[in-house]
């Protein structure tokens, strides 16, 4: 459920691959006293509480220094999506969290006087001080500062595990939930329920008197209660949209019924040429073999249905995980190998570019650098034609890549016939005599067909699928500085991986290379999974950089809205300059990692470097996550990214790089990193 789904197809081939009520107390509005008066018995001091979350995405996936803090709830009197929360309005407090159960404690003690801002709402058309308004909030530490500063900006008014409940079908505006609020005196008033229009802060409002200082709203009661407790109670929640949609409980046939009516109505690309499956074709294909596998009690063959609805999509963000079943799958599909890989060159020539030393092709006589010419004894361009999906693609040519990769794989002790040409013209067979023969008439070097039986081996496959590295002790971001060249280089292994620490690791990197005079930078993303995006390039420019509108489906409306402003990447505090900026992408870098290459790009001065652009796979996940039965979880990603005019924001396009690189022999036979030295040149030559 994490976007590590995004790699879906490098998870699956290297392993097989409560909400709980909380009780209150009864309690009902208390007479005026000063929170700031430590002897007042009825003031709030401190917050306590609990929470429970089901989907992982945010929570366990980015964030190590966590935390809860009391929020201004000022954007959300206002209704503007794009209000900043201030820094001097927060307060942190403490979090333990519980990832094993999915659960976490908090405490929060109040300050003696909030910094937040004011709002008068007591809708008497009288100009008045009001009161300020927070929520209590997840609120993760991600820029280094403990305060969310102008380089981590946090817009609008919290929602996710905030102690209010919001309406995601109805602009985010509060339902329920409880509000922390301060009175400098005993003279303002304060909404006491949400009036005829189930609204709050709005006209209709019926008002109620509020003591001076801290005051804990319940807005789950009617009219709404004043809690005054030296300690309250505060339960932070989970939205419905983000909660992962579990119907493990269900029978098989009602599970997919559930799971299809929820994802034919909120695809993401719903209405979008290309993107959007023949929904009752494809419920007519899969229901029966659903209805069967139950029938049957064949937990296998469901997994096997599912994935047929899955490979459906033209959509790299669609992923399946079915833990033991997914293992037989693979095993029966894709760890057997013949101890070699090939690349697809730009002219359509296959290559052999890794032998396993005494591997299938190794003993056969196969040498890197060898032209393959047939499969089975069809030409190898149709075979690789012929090679079913492994997992779902977004473009063209990542699927291309991806059967070329898998032209290679396939079930253990399974046969294939290679036609092969070897690069020196020889064989096992050929001697000495044959090969002075060849030199001295020069003949053209004869092609040898050879059986091979695949073993179990993964060595071939990670030779050509170079996605991000799955060692837990690589950094989300390395850096270097070559004094020799002056140029700095920063790879960016991910944006899923302690996302605080990436940050500050990159700061760090452009601060020494200007410290150093660097000539120049190359940032390198490729093989990144994604995650979520950090804006550095903010660190590079300082203006806005635009980016996609994020829309999701509405119930509301029955067609897909805005959520929230436009994405931007916002001006960094801290600002770097280079003359010569070089950055590297390639089809491994996928959906968050897209957005961070795009912004990357806008930055003036920036060449795009790559013999691929990016994956082309940008979605949103957050609302997609599935628990089906027999174990088996499906992603499908639900929001979707816009441009101005309507079009989609990189999805099956990607970034593109500014000077392509070619896939030919000399890039793909030289054991070297011919894409960054290409980089180099480029700093070196300009």
């Amino acid at each position: 459920m994490k976007k590590r789904y995004l790699m879906i197809f490098m998870m699956l081939v290297i392993s097989s691959l409560l909400f709980s009520a909380y009780s209150f107390p009864e309690l009902s509005a208390a007479t005026s006293g000063s929170a700031a008066d430590d002897n007042d018995p009825q003031s709030p001091v401190k917050i306590t509480g609990e929470f429970a979350y089901s989907n992982e995405f945010v929570v366990e996936t980015y964030y190590v220094e966590h935390a809860v803090a009391l929020l201004d709830m000022t954007g959300f009197v206002k209704r503007d999506k794009e209000w900043e929360l201030p820094v001097n309005g927060q307060v942190l407090g403490y979090m333990k969290l519980d990832a094993e159960n999915n659960r976490a404690t908090f405490e929060l003690s109040l300050p003696a006087q909030p910094q937040g801002l004011y709002n008068d709402v007591d809708q008497d058309n009288q100009t008045e001080q009001g009161v300020q308004i927070f929520t209590v909030g997840y609120s993760p530490n991600l820029t280094g500062d403990i305060f969310s500063t102008g380089d981590d900006r946090s817009l609008g008014w919290p929602s996710y595990l905030a102690s209010v409940k919001t309406d995601s079908e109805n602009q985010d505006e509060v339902t329920g939930g409880r509000l922390v609020i301060w009175a400098d005196d005993g003279g303002q008033q304060f909404p006491g329920s949400f009036g005829e229009d189930g609204l709050l802060f709005t006209a209709d409002d019926p008002q109620m008197d509020i003591p001076a200082g801290f005051s804990v709203i319940d807005l789950d009661s009617e009219p709404f209660t004043i809690i005054r407790e030296r300690e309250v109670a505060l339960t932070l929640y989970e939205p419905t949209d983000i909660a992962v949609k579990d119907f493990s409980s269900q029978s098989y046939s009602d599970a997919f019924e559930s799971m299809f009516a929820i994802a034919s109505k909120e695809y993401a690309f719903n209405g979008v040429d290309g993107k959007q499956p023949d929904w009752d074709t494809l419920h007519d294909a899969v229901a029966p073999k659903i209805a069967q596998a139950e029938k049957d009690g064949d937990a296998y063959s469901y997994y096997l249905a599912l994935r047929d609805f899955a490979m459906a999509f033209h959509d790299g963000h669609v992923g399946l995980s079915g833990g033991d079943l997914e293992a037989v799958y693979n095993q029966s599909t894709v760890l057997g190998g013949y101890g070699f890989a090939v690349r697809e060159l730009d002219d359509g020539t296959v290559v052999v570019v890794y032998v396993q030393p005494a591997g299938p092709a190794d003993q056969a006589g196969m040498q890197p650098g060898a032209l393959i010419t047939k499969i089975n004894d069809v030409d190898v361009q149709t075979a690789i034609d012929n090679v079913p999906l492994f997992s779902p693609q977004s473009t063209d040519f990542g699927a291309r890549h991806e059967k070329t990769v898998f032209l290679t794989r396939g079930a253990i002790d399974q046969k294939m016939t290679v036609e092969f040409t070897n690069p020196d013209n020889s064989s096992q067979e050929s001697g000495f005599f044959q090969n002075l023969m060849q030199k001295l008439f020069k003949s053209k070097p004869s092609a040898k067909t050879a059986e091979l039986t695949s073993v179990y081996e993964l060595d071939s496959l990670f030779a050509v699928f170079q996605g991000g590295s799955t060692d837990e002790y690589v950094l989300p971001i390395e850096y270097s500085y070559d004094a020799a060249s002056g140029i700095g280089y920063i790879r960016i292994n991910s944006n899923y991986d302690d996302l605080g620490l990436a940050v500050r690791v990159f700061n760090r990197a452009l601060k020494q290379f200007t410290e150093a005079g660097a000539l120049g930078i190359v940032i390198d993303m490729r093989h990144n999974y994604g995650g979520s995006p950090l804006g550095l390039a903010g660190f590079l420019y300082d203006q806005d950089i635009l980016l996609g509108q994020l829309e999701y489906y509405s119930d509301k409306t029955g067609k897909f809205e805005a959520e929230g402003p436009r994405d931007k990447v916002y001006p960094n505090q801290e600002q770097y300059r280079f003359d010569k900026m070089v950055l590297l992408v390639d089809q491994f870098c996928y959906s968050a990692c897209e957005i961070e290459a795009y912004g990357f790009s806008q930055v003036p001065g920036m060449v795009v470097m790559g013999q691929f652009p990016t994956a082309g796979v940008e979605a949103e996940t957050a609302r997609g996550d599935f628990k089906l039965p027999a174990g088996i979880e499906l992603t499908i990603p639900t929001g979707r990214f816009t441009l101005p005019d309507g079009g989609i924001f990189l999805e099956g396009q990607g970034v593109q790089p500014t000077v392509r690189l070619a896939v030919d022999q000399a890039s793909v036979l030289s054991g070297q990193d011919t894409v960054l030295q290409a980089a180099f040149d480029h700093i070196l030559n300009q």
